[in-house]
């Protein structure tokens, strides 16, 4: 792994627990009144900071020539938990649908777009590789509809139709409001990617994506019922394979966990890319993170280790957060 970028410092390596607070870092307050508000002390806290595990098993990863990008940020103090090459900008395939998302809850919060208009299927470019709505006999789908089979399932079609109805300049101009320097959402899904095509569907900087999950939550994107309808598609999302691996919840009901754990994320995934950024929040802490790792995807034991990665990191994100 290459250089990291610390907060307001020089580069160097991984970062552990630097202590050091998020410039302009949103107020909790809007996080804070959908779970307890218990901390341990500072002191005991502290202990829990170094999330060793996970440095060493991102650092294997780079020395098997793994590319890795890692942000962790505390929600309640905003010091900057884990941090690596966080700058950044790297493929994180579906996980650059969440910009998309933010535009479409925006359409339907000023009526621009109507959650109920139906989309035909016909109309839009197949898919064969992945997703849900290829299987359903149902021909056509309303926009809302659309958003919870993006959200949940990372539906390629159902991303295309959304895309395609709310166009590439919308998502740009609205990545742009959000002061996302490094993230965009380049091109739709596709079978194959001819030379004409743009490399990879999104790109993103684990750094930016942590923050946006983090004002996701605390009611800071667009504005409080846009923040609140993403986080909630966000929250029924069923992929809970990489990070969320740790948290023992049901990829079915998790939106309704009976244990008060509040936790979104996103994946995304193509052939050597792994990427997520969510939310998690138990009784002692809350923090937004984003993992990134790019490797040779030669075989299972390669993907595999990748995944390893993630699930390492979750443990440590539910010891820091219990």
């Amino acid at each position: 792994m290459g250089a990291s970028e610390p907060v307001d410092g020089p580069q160097n390596s991984l970062v552990p627990g630097s202590g050091t607070s998020s410039e302009g870092a949103p107020p909790s307050d809007g996080r804070r009144s959908q779970r307890t508000s218990r901390r341990l002390p500072r002191r005991a806290a502290a202990g829990r900071r170094s999330f060793t595990s996970t440095l060493r098993s991102l650092e294997q990863l780079a020395d098997a020539g793994a590319q890795v990008s890692v942000h962790v940020v505390d929600l309640d103090s905003h010091v900057h938990v884990l941090a690596g090459d966080d700058h950044v900008t790297m493929p994180v395939a579906g996980l650059g649908v969440v910009p998309l998302l933010i535009e479409v809850a925006a359409g339907f919060e000023a009526g621009v777009l109507d959650p109920l208009e139906i989309v035909d299927r016909a109309g839009i470019d197949p898919v064969s590789t992945s997703g849900v709505w290829r299987h359903l006999h149902a021909p056509a789908l309303p926009l809302e509809d659309l958003a919870v089979l993006a959200a949940t399932a990372g539906d390629p079609i159902a991303v295309n139709a959304l895309l395609q109805r709310v166009g590439h300049d919308r998502v740009r101009e609205r990545i742009d409001s959000l002061g996302l320097r490094r993230t965009a959402l380049l091109d739709r899904f596709r079978d194959q990617r001819g030379p004409d095509d743009a490399p990879q569907v999104a790109v993103g900087s684990a750094r930016e994506l942590a923050g946006l999950f983090s004002a996701l939550v605390n009611s800071q994107v667009v504005d409080a019922a846009v923040s609140a309808q993403v986080s909630e598609w966000l929250s029924l999302n069923q992929d809970l394979s990489l990070v969320a691996s740790a948290t023992g919840l049901d990829p079915f009901a998790h939106d309704h966990d009976a244990h008060g754990l509040l936790f979104i994320n996103k994946t995304g995934r193509d052939r050597g890319v792994r990427a997520e950024a969510g939310v998690l929040a138990g009784p002692r802490a809350g923090v937004a993170y984003s993992l990134i790792v790019c490797f040779d995807d030669l075989s299972i034991s390669h993907r595999l280790r990748a995944h390893d990665a993630f699930r390492v990191l979750g443990v440590e994100l539910m010891e820091y957060t219990h």
